[in-house]
């Protein structure tokens, strides 16, 4: 049987005008690792239907893209540009969620997923660990991260701005930072929807536990079809 088909959601330079897909390699790698076929997915309305027949998994990766105000705590607000992308990914991720296709959402990825089931987020974490680099994050006992990856604490790279600030009753937290800050979700009802806010793709060379979680995305979207 051929390997399930991954569709990864592309980014691009909106620091320079939005001009060019920009994503980075360790993306696909990591899920042509994990046993998928990856295939870039641009901001092209039309093909939103296509993506939701033909494919078997959705990764939302990262990205710097103006975001709903409503998704936002009160005073807060998105830092970056609008993208032609946000409208896309959100009408892909939504496909997915309802066909109850496996969702992965990484950074970006993550905070859409998190407010598509009535969370909010917060634009305030960049002077933080969060923003500058390699911390650590705890898993939460008996969260599916926790048991996908085996371990209590994993080693990570995140280097986000914005993140998930009040989590509703759809969503369970699966991952802390140090001061508390949320690094991972899940939601409990769906086959396999999970968002994490480091970015695994970059050790997928290494012997990461956390890598872990694009086996258990792809065997996920494998039983699926």
């Amino acid at each position: 049987m051929p390997k399930p088909k991954i569709a990864v959601m592309l980014d691009e330079n909106t620091s320079h005008g939005g001009t060019h897909y920009e994503t980075h390699k360790d993306y696909f790698s990591a899920i042509d690792q994990a046993g998928g076929v990856p295939y870039g997915i641009p901001y092209l309305a039309n093909m939103v239907g296509q993506v939701l027949s033909e494919f078997d998994g959705f990764f939302s990766v990262g990205g710097e893209v103006c975001f709903p105000a409503q998704w936002y705590q009160a005073g807060q607000t998105s830092p970056f540009p609008p993208s032609e992308r946000t409208a896309i990914e959100i009408a892909i991720m939504e496909g997915f969620l309802a066909a109850d296709k496996p969702v992965l959402g990484a950074c970006n990825g993550m905070q859409i997923l998190a407010a598509l089931h009535g969370c909010r987020l917060r634009s305030d974490l960049e002077n933080t660990v969060h923003k500058r680099g390699p911390h650590s994050v705890t898993l939460i006992e008996g969260s599916r991260l926790g048991q996908i990856v085996g371990v209590k604490t994993l080693a990570v790279n995140s280097r986000h701005r914005e993140g998930v600030a009040e989590i509703s009753d759809q969503v369970r937290v699966s991952a802390v930072a140090p001061d508390g800050v949320i690094e991972a979700i899940e939601v409990p009802n769906k086959r396999f929807a999970l968002g994490y806010q480091w970015h695994q793709e970059n050790f997928w060379r290494e012997d990461h536990a956390g890598n872990l979680i694009f086996a258990a995305f792809v065997a996920s979207a494998e039983a699926r079809r």
